[in-house]
């Protein structure tokens, strides 16, 4: 059987090169809204961030987030951002990769 290619992303925290399925992506549309993205195909310009909780609190620290996506972002996004990370790492932990 022929080995897939598994798609690489750049975490804009780190810097590091990921597989797409331990990132997350935040999107911002044409008209300034900004999601979270959990399935990867909404329209619009898109950033990564790790699974990992200290990152996402390293991009609420520095608002790297705001400067990529070029917006200003409330700290209720972040809450809601580190709530969903904490919530897909914990489930990873008890169900693994599926």
């Amino acid at each position: 059987m022929k080995k897939r290619k598994v798609p690489m992303r750049k975490s804009v925290v780190s810097g590091e090169m990921k597989p797409k399925k331990e990132l997350v992506r935040i999107t911002r549309s044409k008209e300034g809204v900004v999601s979270i993205d959990p399935s990867g195909k909404l329209p619009g310009r898109g950033a990564y961030v790790a699974l990992e909780p200290k990152e996402v609190q390293d991009a609420w620290d520095k608002h790297i987030l705001d400067r990529v996506l070029e917006t200003t972002l409330t700290d209720d996004f972040y809450q809601e951002l580190l709530d969903y990370v904490e919530h897909q790492k914990a489930r990873k932990e008890l169900f693994g990769n599926e």
